[in-house]
């Protein structure tokens, strides 16, 4: 939509209209007491000259507002400190406030599940007494931070949903990249010991040390945060995340040597009154030219301390993996340059591909993957998990952290082994009996987790899970490594058409498509649903079969990894009428391939009495298009099989079938 704003048309956003469904997801967070001052104005409405960045660049920096985002202020950080991210996170020589071409509304690219996603939003921002009230840049002219801050509030549902998070995922959401979290605590002593007992996932994270960073200190990301009260000379709260510009070791007048970090709050203030403020005593140890070069460099919300002091008040650090000008990954522990990459979707269902911790029975029925790694190299192995969804519509299927210490109720307990495999054919049993060659330890309730080795050339089976069986989530497998690899999912036995060493099999293959208003009716929930092809099919009568003819069916939809629509089908009955043939619409189906599930591939073995049928296949939802192939197989019985060579399958191709008129 269109406004008129002295003679130019502006846009206006109605998928992210200025309302309080915007602002607000359930008005649990502290802003929603502020929702009758809140109003929404555009840039030239709040101050003469607005540009998207101020000339002095240390004015660019974020400032935080009354929303509790410091973790997403803290990846924008990074952002500044790196032109090429931000030239993709916001593309430049858009039209700006007082150019000719301008049109109230911007342009930004957010990275969600694997791919890069528009997300374009207007100008107009919520203020109070007209000034911005959430997030914005040092100069109150710039607003690259309140814009780039309502473009990720538009990607996750609400402004409130911005409200405590991880900095690692916003890291990856404005990077397309990869992030750890690394403890600040020793898990170990007493103190780490209960903070342990009181979040079950610390003991799965890497102690701190900043030496492995050192071929990569001036282009990694790194933030720090704390999860409690830090108490002492402090007035961090809990729940809070700070970047750390820079670390460096500094030798004191006596000889020894001391490391100072420079921290930059999103506050815009210093909240440390330790040994290293301004006036701090710690000065006084060294040289005083040192001294002076070294607070010169603080601006407005920047503070010294000391690595004791720094590990003292924070429980976590996270770091972001440099991406160069290419775009390529480089490794924080060596610097290397990870040329190569694959990524792969896939989802553990309950019931089928969900077989939870190596503790259970079932574990290996969790999806499989294989690697293939041509040479010797550094491979880095990242598993994502979608975060649960609660009010994700157009651009996404999760949230992020809307809340503090609830971040078990938005993702599994999740790991990742790693097996090397000497040849492709192998028993799984009496390999999953074995130790991994790498793995991630313990089950994290993080939405993302890692791990980075050295591999020799060979094949690798990766596999995924939850801690608990019939957890269900979607997830996304990357891999970046400096040498050549292939990633591919190992087909699951139920997935792949019968064995033919059991029998004689015949089978038929049907090509359809899913046409949105034609063709797409979506599931049985959906008044549209016979809209959907059908695929008729007849099981013959055989003298020597008295308990049903066995039959397996499969559906594979034509479309990538990372943008499945999820899929089912039913078989139904075809009646006999006054020599026409009907389906049964108003009678259940005689077997069903469901709930519908986001994979490329599902399949459904079933016994069938001779008769006529048809296969239904669908999306969920209505109007999804895709091509799609279903292959059936039914079983040949005969009475004498003379010899092995009679053993084997027909191979019927048969174009699309219309829809069977009823």
């Amino acid at each position: 939509m269109k406004e008129d704003c002295e003679g130019a048309a502006l846009f206006q956003d109605l998928d992210f209209p200025t309302a309080a469904s915007s602002l607000f997801l359930d008005s649990s967070t502290p802003i929603a007491r502020l929702q009758r001052e809140i109003t929404w104005l555009r840039p030239q409405e709040i101050c003469q000259t607005p540009s998207l960045f101020p000339t002095n660049l240390n004015l660019a920096h974020a400032k935080q507002g009354l929303l509790g985002d410091c973790w997403f202020l803290c990846a924008c950080t990074f952002l500044l400190n790196n032109q090429h991210l931000l030239n993709k996170v916001l593309p430049p020589s858009q039209p700006q406030w007082g150019s000719s071409g301008y049109k109230g509304s911007f342009q930004f690219l957010l990275w969600q599940h694997g791919r890069w996603i528009d997300v374009t939003i207007d100008d107009r921002l919520p203020c109070i007494n007209s000034s911005l009230c959430f997030s914005r840049c040092h100069s109150l002219s710039a607003f690259w931070v309140a814009l780039l801050e309502k473009a990720y509030a538009k990607l996750h549902g609400s402004y409130e949903q911005l409200w405590a998070g991880q900095v690692s995922e916003a890291l990856v959401d404005l990077t397309g990249g990869v992030a750890e979290r690394w403890s600040l605590r020793e898990i170990g002593s007493q103190e780490g010991k209960l903070r342990a007992e009181q979040d079950s996932d610390e003991v799965t994270r890497k102690k701190l040390d900043l030496n492995l960073l050192c071929r990569v200190q001036e282009e990694c990301a790194l933030s720090c945060s704390t999860r409690s009260p830090s108490g002492g000379p402090s007035e961090l709260d809990q729940h809070h995340a700070l970047t750390v510009m820079e670390w460096l070791d500094v030798r004191k007048v006596s000889g020894s040597e001391v490391r100072l970090l420079r921290l930059r709050n999103p506050w815009g203030r210093c909240c440390w009154a330790g040994a290293w403020t301004w006036s701090g005593d710690g000065w006084s140890s060294l040289d005083p030219v040192c001294a002076a070069e070294l607070q010169a460099r603080t601006a407005e919300g920047e503070f010294w301390l000391d690595e004791a002091e720094f590990t003292s008040q924070f429980d976590d650090i996270t770091v972001g993996y440099p991406i160069n000008k290419d775009g390529r990954l480089k490794s924080i522990y060596t610097g290397t340059v990870l040329t190569h990459s694959h990524q792969l979707a896939s989802r553990w269902i309950k019931g089928s591909s969900a077989g939870g911790s190596r503790n259970t029975s079932i574990y290996s029925s969790n999806p499989k993957f294989w690697l293939k790694v041509c040479a010797e190299g550094e491979v880095l192995v990242s598993l994502l998990q979608h975060r649960k969804c609660r009010n994700m519509e157009k651009y996404s299927q999760r949230t992020l952290e809307d809340r503090s210490n609830t971040k078990h109720q938005h993702y599994q307990a999740i790991a990742l082994h790693m097996w090397k495999v000497e040849k492709k054919r192998f028993n799984l049993s009496r390999m999953l009996n074995k130790p991994p060659c790498a793995s991630t330890h313990c089950h994290s309730y993080e939405r993302e987790v890692v791990l980075c080795r050295k591999l020799e050339p060979g094949y690798y089976l990766l596999i995924p899970s939850t801690y608990q069986p019939g957890a269900e989530a979607h997830f996304l497998i990357r891999v970046f490594s400096s040498s050549p690899i292939s990633l591919s999912a190992l087909k699951s036995p139920a997935s792949s058409l019968p064995l033919m060493t059991d029998g004689e099999w015949e089978t038929s293959i049907f090509h359809g498509s899913w046409v949105e208003g034609r063709t797409a009716g979506g599931s049985r929930n959906f008044p549209s649903y016979w809209q959907n092809p059908s695929f008729p099919f007849a099981v013959c009568d055989e003298p020597t079969v008295t308990s049903g003819v066995s039959v397996r069916i499969s559906l594979h939809q034509s479309r990538p990894d990372t943008d499945l629509h999820p899929i089912g089908f039913h078989v139904y009955k075809v009646l006999q009428e006054d020599s026409e043939q009907t389906v049964a619409k108003d009678k259940d189906p005689v077997a069903s391939c469901t709930p519908h599930c986001y994979t490329q591939h599902v399949s459904l073995a079933c016994s069938l009495p001779p008769g006529s049928y048809t296969i239904v296949p669908s999306t969920y939802q209505p109007d999804c298009s895709a091509n799609f192939t279903i292959s059936l197989a039914r079983k040949i019985h005969r009475k004498v099989v003379k010899s092995q060579e009679k053993l084997g399958s027909a191979v019927h191709e048969v174009s699309h079938i219309s829809l069977m008129k009823t």
